[in-house]
């Protein structure tokens, strides 16, 4: 037989297109329609459906950006359409192939109630099935004209992003404003044909099921009239029946399809607008479940939910009978999709409490999975909180980005730091945003890489970043592909469905211990300084706020501010969604968070302060109260404890060097600073150990050119080490006072358009070199980083990390190890030969890199680079600009606990109160590998103390938490400070009014202290 083949592939093609899609709404009438432009930001429902418009016509133009219109629709159905299916089509200037990054629209009946969401790929209101012709239509529609950020030629600079620089030129026309009769059986003809031609493109040409899909579709394109396509459908259809009724192989693979719409809380759009994209989204998902019955729908994000209860009350009591079905799907448990490399301990925890709070309180819902399929990278302390959050599974797809090695399972254990294993789904279909098109249920069979061992995969299915969701086209595609020959087998399922029979299936899978580190976006941990910093300061300032205040409650009855903690803690949790903190964000996003974390700050001060006054005793009696919110001892105040002003230290001297430098010496270290103003040397006196090898200089700015290939506030690529420029040169070095106890110099450098100004400080009695950086940022398209030379033989370091730390190589033997050129740590880096090791802690930075290089004299240099400043101009074009802090220090001789100790120290200075009371701490522990991360009262508001303590050195640990209160018992709860059965009989015991821990390496517990005031 002559292979024709490709001549009827493309028959399909041209006819599919060209006929048989048009006839779908073979005919129409126009609507008629006025617009009412919202003056600035957008109005009440109410006051958009009041609003008198002015008529506007299709292809005028519409739509400032960022602004708000409020179109009104009206008509009359055609008398002629009586028992027909009728829908009006509103396509507000849509670009087909970006739903979720454009204009969008929410269509309100005419007494407030939301209909259904308006984007590229559903641009349908069903008005009747079937009309009796004559009905009068009248639809509102509020008109978002967000602008496309992301376009067709992507990453470049663009004023867009903030509405204060964006303009106000109209960026969309009217498109179509019609009513129009819906004929079902062709649509149905669009679905089959549209599956077969698919799979078919997928199966091979050897193959005989190919042939037979290509023969049938050759018979139902033979008896299609195509100039009468509506009536010939139905025939065509019929020579269809056969190729769409053969079953599936017994060994296909199966694929649990989950209705979803990744719904980014900000990215490339302001927060408010993901308010009315959640609004638009939801309206349309409640729709398509009344319509389907075999469908099930997926939404993450407690706060989505929160927002639509406050400001579409409506579709939330829509969402909530929904989810009283078992068919809408609260999914995570988390408040937001969060970045997870960089949030804290407490507020990775955080994330979990109010998440899952939400969703048992709102429906009664106790999530067992964490849904984070965009997020970038996973910290190795993650399993431990999602297990103590009560949760068993995770499911994300990120990880199939990454840029050089492909991870090797899609179904396995993820081990974290402390030995916490947690089974893990990794979708094969690689996207989080699924479209049923054929090419992905094939990719996703192809791909899934335990094949032999199991079965089964996961597909989030439906338009997502943006919203969108799943369509009606997906879902009758998915009806198609449940049991359909050649194909893998399609069901709609619940995430905690698909999860069982997963685990269920593969009974010993493999393990992944470690980190899941993303090979891409390694810059997210370095752009938007000012978003990292308000973050770091807002997590700590939250701990002090809870600590004090629970101090402050027991101490002296002040009331304990729940609801204001709980709005905080909210409002920060939100703000470490997975494009807020990485610095993805457009300006407007920056700017607002920048404004948000400062009011945070004022709350959070005003608790500290109000709680430290109350403890603090008579402020008239002259006396002074240092506060110590740090976990350790530091200048005779105790962690987590008060006491009257201590003595000073004293023993500090700084001189001249012959060769134009400084020696600052406090007899526990001697740092040289030389004429550039670069640390030459810094000696542990009691060590007699050099930090820093001969001929080099810490504390060395430099700068890099930074232009990756694409995704640029997201990225860093590794060729950006090609070129380095060391910031030698030397505007001033003085020597300034800075306090009694103390000395300091102070260097300024200008480079480029930019200045920088640093102070160098050693403290009496403290073992560390003190440095803070003023930068004047000028700089476009450049990376500023911070190095330190270190005389150290290591093939591995630690960074920290939630509830612990994790070892990364110095070397790279490997291209797993390679690819770690940039990698996140929270207050520390650590790096040690046997018995002695030096700490880098910071104050505000995330990003790092660590390389080694051996030396002439046979020495290893190892070089701990901290990550400050870039200036990526997409998607903000003044990343970064402006003057930013840092604070940062250099530990010389410091062993593990060390660095935890300083690191806490930078991040939780003391506070200084008028007052002439000693304050006990709340809680003390004997022994300092063990710290406290949270000092709070119960979220039950019972008055019980809850104390969560972690093993932070990495070995077992023994210690004795002792209550300055009577404690009548005490229990071993999960994060939600719900009791543990069965657990804290051996390793959690109270005797005599403390409680006796043994904890192993890392090990994070959550502790329930009843007082016998509160019996």
């Amino acid at each position: 037989m002559h292979d024709d083949r490709l001549l009827a592939e493309a028959r399909l093609k041209r006819v599919l297109e060209e006929r048989i899609r048009p006839a779908v709404y073979p005919e129409s009438a126009p609507l008629q329609v006025t617009i009412w432009n919202a003056p600035g930001e957008p109005v009440p429902v109410a006051e958009g459906l009041a609003a008198v418009g002015s008529p506007i016509s299709v292809g005028d133009a519409w739509g400032a950006p960022w602004g708000t219109s409020w179109l009104t629709v009206s008509g009359t159905v055609p008398a002629g359409w009586a028992g027909r299916t009728v829908e009006a089509l509103l396509d507000l200037g849509f670009d087909p192939n970006r739903a979720g990054f454009q204009c969008e629209g929410l269509v309100y009946r005419p007494d407030g109630t939301a209909v259904k969401g308006l984007n590229p790929r559903n641009q349908w209101v069903r008005i009747g099935a079937p009309v009796a012709g004559g009905e009068q239509v009248l639809l509102h529609i509020e008109a978002a004209s967000n602008p496309m950020i992301l376009g067709y030629q992507p990453f470049r600079p663009t004023t867009l992003g903030d509405r204060d620089t964006a303009g106000d030129e109209p960026l969309y026309r009217l498109e179509r404003m019609e009513l129009a009769v819906f004929d079902d059986t062709v649509w149905q003809l669009v679905q089959d044909l549209e599956v077969l031609g698919e799979l078919m493109a997928e199966l091979p040409v050897e193959g005989g099921r190919r042939w037979d899909i290509l023969r049938a579709v050759d018979r139902a394109l033979d008896v299609l009239d195509l100039q009468d396509v509506n009536a010939t459908a139905a025939a065509a259809r019929e020579q269809l029946a056969g190729v769409l009724a053969a079953p599936a192989e017994p060994s296909a693979h199966r694929i649990s399809a989950v209705g979803h719409a990744h719904i980014d809380s900000a990215w490339l759009w302001p927060l408010r607008e993901t308010v009315r994209k959640v609004a638009r989204t939801t309206a349309n998902m409640t729709a398509l479940l009344a319509d389907e019955p075999d469908f099930v729908y997926a939404m993450s994000q407690a706060q989505q939910y929160a927002w639509l209860k406050e400001h579409r009350p409506e579709v939330y009591a829509q969402v909530k009978n929904a989810v009283a079905e078992g068919r809408f799907v609260p999914a995570g448990g988390m408040w937001v999709e969060s970045d997870t490399n960089m949030p804290g301990s407490e507020a990775m925890a955080r994330q979990f409490v109010h998440g899952k709070r939400f969703f048992l309180e709102e429906f009664g819902v106790d999530n067992a999975e964490a849904w984070l399929p965009d997020t970038f990278g996973f910290a190795g302390g993650l399993p431990q909180i999602i297990k103590a959050a009560g949760a068993k599974w995770l499911l994300t797809q990120k990880i199939s980005w990454s840029q050089i090695n492909k991870f090797p399972h899609h179904t396995f254990l993820w081990e974290g730091i402390d030995g916490t294993r947690i089974f893990t789904h990794f979708p094969p279909v690689d996207t989080y945003n699924c479209a049923m098109l054929g090419r992905e249920i094939a990719h996703a069979a192809r791909n899934f890489k335990d094949k032999g061992r199991a079965r089964h995969s996961l597909a989030p299915t439906g338009w997502g970043d943006g919203g969108g969701g799943t369509t009606r086209e997906m879902i009758a595609k998915a009806a198609r592909m449940r049991d359909l020959e050649g194909s893998a087998v399609v069901r709609w399922e619940r995430p905690a469905d698909f999860f069982a029979r997963a685990q269920a299936e593969y009974v010993d899978p493999p393990v992944w211990v470690g980190e899941l580190y993303l090979e891409l976006h390694r810059a997210t941990l370095t752009s938007q300084a000012k978003t990292k910093q308000g973050n770091r300061r807002s997590e700590h300032l939250l701990y002090e706020a809870e600590l004090w205040s629970a101090t402050a409650a027991v101490r002296t009855g002040l009331r304990y501010p729940h609801q204001e903690l709980d709005r905080l803690w909210k409002t920060v949790l939100l703000h470490q969604f997975h494009d807020i903190l990485p610095g993805s964000s457009i300006a407007w996003v920056h700017r607002e968070a920048e404004a948000t974390y400062a009011a945070v700050a004022a709350d959070l001060t005003a608790i500290i302060e109000r709680a430290q006054r109350a403890l603090a005793g008579d402020p008239s009696a002259g006396g002074e109260v240092v506060f110590n919110g740090a976990p350790h001892a530091r200048a005779g105040v105790p962690g987590r404890a008060g006491r009257r002003t201590p003595a000073g230290a004293g023993g500090c001297a700084v001189t001249a060097t012959p060769d134009g430098g400084w020696l600052l010496d406090n007899g526990l270290v001697r740092v040289r600073v030389d004429a550039r103003g670069l640390v030459v040397s810094v000696h542990d006196v009691d060590d007699d150990r050099e930090t820093v090898p001969a001929g080099a200089a810490a504390n060395l700015l430099q700068i890099h050119p930074d232009f990756p290939n694409k995704w640029d506030a997201w990225d860093v690529d590794q060729f950006y080490r090609n070129t380095v420029v060391d910031l030698t040169d030397l505007d001033e070095m003085t020597v300034v006072a800075d306090g009694p106890d103390a000395v300091a110099v102070r260097v300024v450098r200008s480079f480029g358009q930019s200045r920088a100004t640093q102070k160098l400080t050693l403290a009496a009695g403290e073992k560390r070199l003190a440095v803070d950086t003023e930068v004047d940022w000028r700089e476009r398209e450049k990376f500023l980083k911070a190095a330190f030379p270190l005389d150290i033989h290591t093939d591995r370091y630690a960074a920290e990390t939630q509830y612990g730390h994790i070892f990364r190589p110095t070397h790279t033997n490997t291209s797993w190890e390679a690819a770690k050129f940039e990698a996140c740590n929270h207050r520390f880096v650590h790096l040690a030969e046997p018995g002695w090791g030096v700490a880098v802690v910071t104050g505000s930075t995330y990003g790092h890199d660590v390389t080694r290089a051996v030396r002439a004299d046979g020495g290893t240099t190892t070089t701990v680079r901290l990550s400050l400043l870039r200036a990526p101009r997409f998607p903000d074009p003044h990343t970064d600009q402006g003057v930013h802090r840092f604070s940062y220090a250099l530990v010389p001789g410091a062993d593990i606990g060390d660095a935890v100790r300083e690191g806490y120290r930078i991040n939780l200075p003391e506070r200084r109160v008028p007052g002439s009371d000693d304050v006990d701490a709340l809680v003390e522990l004997d022994n300092d590998a063990v710290v406290a991360t949270a000092v709070k009262l119960a979220d039950d508001m019972s008055g019980d103390v809850v104390v969560r303590v972690y093993e932070s050195h990495g070995g077992r640990a023994r210690a004795r938490l002792t209550p300055s209160f009577d404690t009548t018992s005490v229990t071993v709860c999960d994060l939600l400070e719900r009791p543990i059965e069965g657990a804290g009989t051996d390793a959690v015991q109270l005797v005599d009014g403390a409680v006796h821990l043994r904890l192993r390496p890392f090990e994070m517990v959550t502790l329930r202290l009843r007082r016998s005031d509160r019996s």
